[in-house]
């Protein structure tokens, strides 16, 4: 075995581990979800307990990071169909199915809290974050450049569309740089959620995806510097 396959492999362990470990965690917090679910439908409206206003960083969180999710999972399905490696394919198949899941907790969150899926006002995405961390600062962030409203670390179409059309190795690399910066988006957005949220069970979801995804940049960097490419950023 070469130096980098075992790094791979090691790598690789790791994540299994941090997913057996979010499992359990997502099913605790789907527990919690569940048992509160009969006193937090009854408060319903901004300000009342148990339920975040529509502009808090809980509601900001839960809608931004739904749609976030959503393009991880689109862009593991792309891969998916664009390549046979079956080291990226588990990658892709694993990251689809777990951003899937939580987008489906967040989503469901709204729903329980009777709150817009949208921004209210029409303030776009990231304001939750406040002035400092808002939307004007990561939106350079993000893989392409090209700003249009997006969140950190999110593919452009221009991006999305190449993506589809490569094969093979290449796919693999771009499908590589551009979850790595996805994912780096991605974390910046949860870790402000731990800092920033009220709800206890939506804060612990953000740490778990902090840690899953953190562990996820790692093996994603070695399979780059295995096929001789390396993040963008």
């Amino acid at each position: 075995m070469t130096a980098a396959t075992v790094q791979i492999t090691e790598s690789k362990e790791r994540l299994r581990t941090r997913r057996v470990r979010w499992v359990a965690g997502g099913a605790v917090a789907l527990a919690l979800l569940f048992a509160g679910a009969a006193s937090l439908a009854s408060a319903r409206g901004d300000g009342e307990p148990g339920v975040p206003a529509a502009a808090s960083a809980d509601a900001g969180f839960a809608r931004d990071m739904a749609v976030h999710h959503q393009q991880a999972v689109e862009m593991s399905f792309i891969v998916r169909d664009r390549t046979d490696d079956e080291d990226v394919r588990r990658l892709a198949y694993d990251i689809a199915n777990t951003q899937a899941n939580q987008r489906g907790m967040l989503l469901g969150w709204l729903d329980l809290w009777e709150l817009p899926k949208v921004a209210p006002g029409g303030s776009g995405p990231m304001t939750w974050m406040g002035s400092e961390d808002g939307h004007g600062d990561h939106a350079a962030g993000h893989g392409g450049g090209g700003g249009g409203g997006l969140m950190p670390g999110m593919a452009t179409k221009d991006e999305l569309e190449r993506l589809g059309e490569l094969n093979g190795e290449q796919a693999e690399v771009s499908f590589l740089q551009l979850m790595t910066d996805h994912h780096k988006g991605g974390v910046s957005m949860a870790g402000a959620c731990v800092s920033r949220c009220s709800v206890a069970v939506e804060k612990r979801l953000a740490a778990g995806m902090v840690e899953g995804q953190q562990s996820e940049l790692g093996l994603m960097r070695d399979m780059l510097a295995a096929r001789g490419a390396k993040p963008r950023n």
